[in-house]
C-alpha cells in the first residue's frame, strides 16, 4: 500500500518533499493552512518525483477557472502526478473568514467539480466552454487564455467528505473521494461505504470508470516504538482529535461510537479560549476508535484491517515529532500490506 504525507512549509517544501521521499513516502499532500495550498507543491514538483496533492483546496471561495489554472499548471510541473482536492470547509470559516456563501454545500462542491470538468475539457479537447450550473456560469474561454493540451491529461479531480451526501455525490462525479482524517472503522464501513455504492451507481458518465474510483482515506497515526515515543504521539493525537472534536460536522463520527455528547463540551471550550483542556475530552476507547495506534507493525495491521479491501493507498497525519527512523519505519510497514 503506498503512503502519503504532509508538506507544512512554503520555503522549505523543497527540502520537505525531499526528506520524505528519502523516509520511503510515495507522496506529498497540502492543506489550507499558513500558506497557500497550492504554491509549495509547485516548489515540491520540482524537488521530487513524489505524487502531490491539494488536501484540500477549499473550493467555494475560488473561482472554478482559478483552481483550473492552478491544477493544469501543477499537472505540467509534475509531470502527470498532482491531482486536484477539494473540500467546502465548514460554514462558519466560509462566511467568516472568506465571506462566501455556505449554503447547499453538496450541491455547491457537485457544481464546481462541473465546471472544472467543463473548463479542462475547453483546454484539452477544444470543446467550447459553455457551462450553465446551479451556481457557476462560464461561457467564454478565448485562446489568449487558454493553455495547450498537456500531454499528461487534465489532473484527477478528488472531493473531500464525510457526510452520506457528500460522499455519494463524490463516487457520482469525481475521480476519488479523500475520506476525512475523524473517521473510525464503524463509521466507514457503515456510513461511507454505503454512500459510495450508491454514488457509483448513478455514476457520471462524464467521469472516469467506477473502478478507476478511489476512496482515499486519511489517517491520524499514533505510532511509537517505546512507552516513551508512545506517550508523545498519543499526546499529540489527542491534542488533534480535541480540536476536531469542536466542529459540528464531525459529530456524527462521535456519534456512533457512543461519545456524542463531547461535541457541545469541545464548543463551549473553544468559546471560552480553552484551547489546551480540549485534549482532555479524547479519553482511551475513542482514540483507539478513530487513530491508528500502537508499534509500526501494529499501526500497519490496523490499517490492513480497516481499509486494505478498499484502496491501494493512504495519506497519514502525525501530529507530533518523530522519533529518528520511526517514519520510515511506519512507512516500511504500510508498504508490506
Amino acid at each position: 500500500m503506498k503512503v502519503l504525507a504532509p508538506i507544512y512549509g512554503l520555503t522549505d517544501a523543497g527540502a520537505e518533499a525531499q526528506r520524505l521521499q528519502a523516509a520511503g513516502v510515495d507522496g506529498a499532500f497540502t492543506f489550507e493552512g499558513p500558506h497557500d495550498v497550492f504554491l509549495p507543491l509547485a516548489v515540491a514538483a520540482a524537488a521530487s518525483d513524489l505524487s502531490l496533492m491539494s488536501n484540500v483546496a477549499i473550493a467555494f471561495p475560488r473561482n472554478a477557472v482559478h483552481m483550473a489554472h492552478s491544477a493544469w499548471d501543477l499537472q505540467q510541473l509534475s509531470q502527470h502526478r498532482f491531482t486536484l482536492g477539494l473540500g467546502t470547509q465548514i460554514r462558519t470559516h466560509i462566511e467568516r473568514r472568506f465571506g462566501e456563501e455556505f449554503d447547499h454545500p453538496v450541491e455547491r462542491m457537485r457544481d464546481t467539480v462541473g465546471a472544472l470538468r467543463a473548463v479542462f475539457g475547453s483546454w484539452q479537447d477544444g470543446v467550447p466552454l459553455d457551462y450553465h450550473g446551479q451556481y457557476r456560469t462560464h461561457t467564454l474561454m478565448t485562446p489568449i487564455f487558454s493553455p495547450q493540451p498537456s500531454e499528461f491529461g487534465p489532473p484527477l479531480v478528488v472531493v473531500g467528505g464525510l457526510g452520506p451526501r457528500m460522499c455519494a455525490m463524490a463516487a457520482e462525479v469525481a475521480d476519488g473521494l479523500a475520506v476525512m482524517p475523524v473517521t473510525s472503522e464503524q463509521f466507514f464501513t457503515e456510513r461511507t461505504l454505503p454512500a459510495v455504492h450508491t454514488g457509483l451507481g448513478r455514476r457520471d458518465a462524464a467521469a472516469s470508470s467506477a473502478e478507476e474510483f478511489e476512496i482515499l482515506p486519511e489517517l491520524i497515526v499514533c505510532a511509537g516504538r517505546t512507552p516513551e515515543e508512545q506517550a508523545a504521539a498519543d499526546a499529540g493525537c489527542r491534542a488533534l482529535l480535541g480540536f476536531y472534536s469542536s466542529t459540528p460536522a464531525y459529530k456524527p463520527v462521535f456519534e456512533i461510537e457512543g461519545k456524542g455528547h463531547i461535541q457541545p463540551l469541545a464548543r463551549s471550550l473553544t468559546r471560552e479560549g480553552r484551547w489546551e483542556d480540549l485534549a482532555e475530552l479524547i479519553d482511551d476507547e475513542l482514540l483507539h476508535a478513530i487513530a491508528v495506534r500502537g508499534t509500526p507493525e501494529e499501526v500497519a495491521a490496523q490499517i490492513a484491517r480497516r481499509y486494505a479491501a478498499h484502496t491501494g493507498r493512504v495519506a497519514i497525519y502525525t501530529p507530533y515529532g518523530l522519533a529518528d527512523g520511526l517514519l520510515e519505519e511506519v512507512i516500511d510497514q504500510i508498504h508490506a500490506i
